[in-house]
């Protein structure tokens, strides 16, 4: 009698004596071809899940009875919901994006994948048969959103129905294989209650930008990759009134504020012929034009941190917007590097003045070396003097050592006086003691 395959994986063994683990795949991908070339697959895709589900159900079984295979229970439902994620999802990462505790899932090549889990990085077992079936997918994620990538255009951001960001590179640029990465942002968003709760800061650093929010001071979150920049830039605008209309520029939509009077705008990079650029910066000058109350900027990368800095200080105040930089002193020289790259003819001291004149708080977010992430400071920028930026930290995130568990020991601590206090209870954010 022939080996089911579940005993060969259970043994370890194919019949001819190969790796067990690659049987079930392959019958998937050749069941797969087969049911690609009895159905349309346009109009099943057009069907409900559990209808699809059925559908290929009936459709794989009586496959399975032609063939005459010997296929359990659990091997055919894993054979179904293998095609099912092939026709209508993105195939291996399907089973990995119904896990709420990945943010990110990281594809080196068709064999290797990593996730983030809790702030750690860890191997799955989920692969790609090979690098057309990962290019497949990548081109399946990105056609959604009107971009292409091929070797004429081997680098792509885009996002998934989610919000989730995606970007992937393929060869020639990746030497080793077709490489995605997806940012992963909760359906309900972490909101400020949560980022204290979790302990990101403390009760007193939520009230000092609620307060900084509301009395319309411009904000600038600071911070690495994966550091919670967006999380806390979301949870932000929570404080801003709901009577306000805010304008949000970004390079792909991840941002979900917590306002009603909302418009988003997504810039757009240039189609294969080079032309239909649709900048940062672009954006920006249309917003202006839409009487923002408010502009939020996903992240500054290039010139537009002029644009924005003069937005700031021509009637727009309260404007946010986040930036990759590893200290507030960090943050405020990659502001004067990007406007002087950008080609702005500017000396040394206007730069210094325009940027101590438009911002007034920048918010460091950091992801510790255990997965935690913490803001780390909280730093005002009091203006100018002596040809360069004064700040004036107020909230600071000190570490004591760590715990048997590798876990980091630290604690929030306030530092100095702040210098906006008159600006809170002038606004109403704050009352005045007494």
């Amino acid at each position: 009698m022939a080996m089911r395959i579940i005993d060969r994986l259970t043994t370890g063994q194919d019949g001819a004596g190969g790796p067990a683990g690659r049987n079930l795949d392959d019958l998937r991908r050749r069941l797969h071809q087969q049911v690609i070339d009895r159905i349309d697959v346009a109009a099943v895709a057009a069907l409900p899940r559990e209808q699809l589900r059925a559908r290929l159900r009936e459709i794989v079984e009586r496959l399975v009875q032609q063939e005459g295979l010997n296929l359990s229970g659990p091997e055919a439902e894993s054979v179904i919901v293998g095609i099912l994620d092939e026709i209508t999802g993105l195939g291996p990462l399907e089973v990995i994006l119904a896990d709420s505790t990945v943010s990110d899932i990281l594809v080196n090549g068709p064999a290797t994948i990593y996730v983030e889990r809790h702030g750690r990085l860890e191997q799955v077992d989920a692969r790609f048969r090979d690098d057309a079936h990962l290019i497949n997918t990548i081109s399946r994620i990105v056609g959604r959103v009107g971009r292409r990538i091929d070797e004429s255009s081997p680098m792509v951001d885009a996002r998934l129905p989610d919000g989730s960001r995606v970007n992937a590179i393929i060869p020639p640029l990746a030497l080793d294989g077709p490489a995605l990465s997806i940012r992963r942002f909760g359906a309900n968003p972490l909101n400020h209650k949560d980022l204290t709760r979790l302990g990101a800061l403390t009760p007193e650093m939520m009230n000092y930008l609620k307060a900084a929010v509301r009395s319309k001071c411009n904000v600038l979150i600071s911070g690495g990759t994966g550091a919670g920049k967006t999380t806390l830039l979301n949870a932000l605008s929570n404080f801003i009134p709901s009577s306000e209309r805010i304008i949000t520029l970004e390079d792909s939509a991840e941002l979900k504020l917590q306002q009603p009077h909302c418009v988003r705008l997504e810039s757009r990079p240039p189609n294969i012929e080079g032309r239909g650029s649709v900048t940062i910066g672009d954006l920006m000058k249309n917003a202006l034009r839409m009487r923002p109350d408010r502009i939020v900027v996903g992240e500054v990368r290039g010139g537009e941190a002029l644009d924005m800095l003069q937005a700031m200080n021509t009637g727009h105040e309260g404007s946010m917007g986040t930036l990759h930089a590893n200290t507030p002193d960090d943050a405020l020289q990659r502001l004067m590097t990007m406007i002087t790259m950008s080609g702005v003819k500017l000396s040394n001291e206007a730069l210094v003045q325009i940027i101590g004149r438009s911002l007034h708080v920048i918010v460091q977010a950091s992801r510790l070396p255990d997965g935690q992430r913490k803001i780390t400071s909280i730093t005002e920028v009091t203006g100018y003097e002596d040809g360069r930026i004064g700040t004036n930290e107020v909230f600071t995130y000190d570490q004591h050592g760590m715990d048997a568990d590798g876990r980091i020991l630290g604690e929030h601590r306030y530092t100095r006086e702040s210098v906006l206090l008159e600006r809170f209870y002038r606004a109403g954010a704050l009352k005045r003691p007494g």
